[in-house]
């Protein structure tokens, strides 16, 4: 059956987000431009973009909600359906996957008593809401977990469920690294392009962590923070004095064994494909 015209927003909550979308768009040269952070807007009103969200950015940009929603569908930032407070995200992608993130996303799975599809990967009291991640592009702190996109690396299954049980509990929970954690629709709302107010925040968001730093370091010549400077394999790996700030360390900063340095499994020559 054809779906009746999307709900309008309440007057007081239609005006409030008109005055918010006239600023985000007037950061553009062209409107359409706005599209991506006025549906972070809305997603921070509902905590997901719904019809009427779709609806108010067309309205806004003079596109129709075919438009708008072909972008909303495509990106998966943006929820189309009510989601938690908290989003916990479980990178299960390959590198993740082999350090444990599959076993991490089974037990929250089973912890939480959620599935895996739609509207029952969120927790009855609406608090978490658990998906796959494909990649959180923080390799180097791998097995990763997010919560509403701020980073919780090198986690186990049980380090995993405690931090969903004080996202329940309303315990303060901080990050790895970066800002404070904030609710969901808080979130969204920074990244539709507003000011974080909360004090210290920004001061505290920082940028990569000291893994992740560490190849440029020593490719510039500059002794990298915590990285273990490994030479030929076979030999000792020399720990770099530590500098302030980098407490942080790669659970895998290794070598580790390879068919091509295990002489009891040599790789042998490679060969053509198909022989």
């Amino acid at each position: 059956m054809p779906q009746l015209p999307a709900p309008a927003y309440p007057a007081e909550v239609l005006a409030r987000l008109e005055a918010d979308a006239k600023e985000v768009i007037a950061r553009y040269p062209g409107s359409r431009s706005a599209l991506l952070p006025l549906l972070h807007l809305v997603q921070s009103e509902e905590g997901y973009v719904s019809r009427t969200g779709m609806a108010f950015c067309a309205d806004q940009l003079g596109l129709t909600t075919a438009e708008v929603t072909a972008v909303a569908t495509f990106y998966t930032m943006y929820r189309r359906r009510p989601s938690g407070d908290y989003q916990v995200g479980v990178c299960t992608n390959t590198l993740c996957a082999v350090m444990g993130g599959d076993a991490i996303f089974e037990r929250l799975k089973d912890h939480l008593g959620v599935g895996n599809d739609g509207s029952d990967m969120t927790t009855d009291d609406g608090k978490v809401t658990l998906e796959h991640i494909e990649c959180n592009a923080a390799c180097d702190f791998a097995p990763v977990v997010m919560v509403n996109w701020e980073f919780f690396d090198n986690q186990t299954p049980e380090s995993a469920t405690r931090l969903v049980d004080d996202l329940i509990a309303g315990r303060t929970v901080e990050p790895t690294r970066g800002a404070p954690l904030c609710t969901y629709k808080e979130t969204a709302r920074i990244l539709a392009g507003f000011p974080d107010a909360r004090p210290g925040a920004v001061e505290a968001s920082g940028g990569a962590g000291a893994a992740s730093l560490a190849g440029l370091k020593l490719a510039k010549g500059e002794t990298a923070p915590h990285a273990r400077v490994v030479g030929q394999r076979g030999g000792t790996p020399q720990d770099a004095p530590p500098q302030k700030g980098a407490e942080h360390l790669s659970s895998h900063d290794a070598p580790q064994q390879t068919s091509a340095s295990d002489p009891e499994y040599p790789a042998g020559p490679a060969a053509e494909e198909g022989e």
